[in-house]
């Protein structure tokens, strides 16, 4: 039977991938299993931060030296900014085989990848519908075939860019806006709404292009999306529970109802029964809530006109599930558009049921 496994890798730049060549060479990862990577990055997040693409362009250089053209199937999701105290890292998601006699249901994992996305159907229904089906071959990947059984979805999405636009008018298309900054939210917010169509959190007949990033009364309590320069397509990761699968890895999720509101996830630890530790693994979703009230108490996190409401979010909501954990090594996204309740987000929590998760440390 499969198991996964999950090894969290600390990095010291973007472009970092010592540790994980290490882990390689001593035989603690086996690279032919690498399912995907996920990585926090140090840059600013938005449309301009190329160490997303610096990142990836070094892990798929290291994965092509062990698995050449198999490589391109590995997904790279890099999310930049790593704002307050949250620390860069990497977090690598391994497949291999394990006795069918060990623990069950555990831990599940499955990709898709989707095809090149025209510009003029991000942010729109097209691209809604071309995450669903992809969140379903990855379902079926994992061989989870209940959604109530999927606990955190992570899509990496494409963004517009001015030639973006330029060509799709070249072609006779719209695209639904020209600003690169906005194309991230839509982006962002359409894939999401994806997710919810394939899980049957929503009906797709109340969905509509109107609705994307328009209609926050329309979440999904599973999704994770960051836009990014580095592709055109969607990389897919999807993570839950199957019989399946063994192994002593459990996930479990929760749903921030604000940026403090970490009791749901003590909730959702608690309901592994597994203990804290270092190698407690924390995937979430942060946005500064448009009311501009947290609790009733007013925020600035939308009147800086100097760092983007984004990056505060990251920050606060990773300072915040960093004092659940005790650690920093969390992977936080910021632009959380359809992602949970506005001001809040879906967390997922990956924790050693009874057993082992790996963590590899940097060579000295």
């Amino acid at each position: 039977m499969p198991t996964a496994k999950v090894h969290r890798i600390p990095t010291a730049s973007p472009d970092d991938v010592s540790g994980l060549a290490a882990a390689i060479a001593s035989g603690a990862i086996a690279p032919e299993g690498i399912l995907a990577i996920f990585g926090k990055t140090e840059g600013n997040g938005c449309v301009n931060d190329f160490s997303r693409g610096f990142a990836v362009a070094a892990l798929q250089a290291l994965l092509r030296s062990h698995l050449g053209d198999a490589a391109d199937e590995v997904c790279l999701v890099m999310s930049g900014g790593t704002e307050g105290g949250m620390s860069p890292h990497l977090l690598v998601f391994e497949v291999a085989e394990a006795d069918a006699n060990g623990t069950s249901p555990a831990l599940a994992a499955g990709r898709a990848h989707t095809p090149d996305l025209p510009s003029e159907h991000l942010g729109r229904m097209g691209q809604v519908r071309s995450v669903a089906e992809g969140v379903r071959r990855a379902m079926e990947a994992a061989g989870i075939t209940d959604a109530v059984d999927v606990h955190f979805v992570q899509v990496k999405c494409p963004l517009l860019t001015a030639a973006r636009v330029r060509e799709a008018e070249a072609r006779g298309a719209t695209t639904a806006t020209s600003d690169t900054l906005k194309s991230m939210g839509l982006s962002r917010g359409a894939s999401a709404l994806g997710i919810a169509l394939a899980l049957g959190e929503i009906a797709e007949d109340a969905l509509s292009d109107a609705a994307i990033c328009a209609d926050y009364g329309l979440w999904s309590g599973r999704a994770s999306c960051s836009s990014g320069i580095e592709l055109l397509g969607h990389e897919i990761v999807v993570l839950g529970m199957s019989k399946s699968w063994t192994g002593p890895l459990a996930i479990a999720h929760a749903v921030m109802a604000d940026a403090i509101d970490v009791a749901p996830v003590r909730e959702a630890i608690d309901s592994l029964g597994g203990a804290l530790g270092e190698d407690t693994i924390v995937l979430a979703k942060a946005e500064a809530s448009r009311s501009g009230l947290i609790r009733g108490k007013r925020h600035t996190m939308l009147d800086d006109s100097d760092i983007s409401s984004t990056r505060h979010a990251r920050a606060f909501v990773a300072g915040a599930l960093a004092g659940v954990v005790g650690h920093t090594e969390i992977y936080v996204s910021g632009g959380a558009e359809h992602q949970g309740p506005d001001g809040g987000g879906p967390v997922a929590v990956i924790l050693e049921s009874l057993a082992d998760c790996a963590r590899v440390s940097l060579p000295e």
